[in-house]
């Protein structure tokens, strides 16, 4: 990829992964497949659905990520607020990206349609909200993968001859 690989924060947003009463099965999903781009991966934060989800999107824009994504809290329900979380920290948002996932999604389960995640940019780092269902999070691989090089090339004003 390049001799200073992008490195990538993956910040899991579930309040009972968080206390340890469930088993964060969406992270190391998408840790093993950033590591496999050739990524650089520091720990994952696992934090519970709320502010602290905010917090950790403006301590990873601090430590200079790429890419922070986000698993879980994108639903409905009254602790799911993660894209509330992320929206202040969007510069430019990248809608397109949120609807192919959902999309994606749709395939599987109708369930893909109540998913709220946003992604976007702030200065040269995007963010991606992922749902934090297993299915919703390989579907948000699936749709990221073929586009992250080409979104790191043009947010450093490449791709365009």
């Amino acid at each position: 990829m390049t001799d200073h690989p992008f490195t990538a924060q993956v910040i899991i947003a579930s309040t009972r992964a968080a206390d340890g009463t469930y088993e964060d099965r969406t992270g190391p999903i998408l840790t093993d497949w950033l590591t496999a781009l050739g990524w650089t991966v520091p720990e994952r934060v696992i934090v519970p659905d709320g502010p602290e989800v905010g917090e950790q999107i403006g301590r990873a824009l601090q430590a200079g990520a790429d890419v922070i994504i986000t698993s879980g809290g994108t639903g409905i329900s009254p602790s799911d607020v993660t894209p509330e979380q992320t929206a202040p920290y969007l510069e430019r948002q990248l809608p397109g990206i949120p609807e192919a996932i959902r999309h994606r999604g749709l395939d599987n389960t109708p369930l893909a349609a109540i998913s709220r995640g946003l992604a976007g940019l702030n200065g040269r780092t995007l963010i991606v909200n992922l749902p934090g269902s297993r299915g919703g999070v390989r579907d948000g691989m699936v749709v990221l993968e073929p586009m992250l090089a080409h979104l790191m090339e043009q947010r450093d004003g490449g791709g365009h001859e």
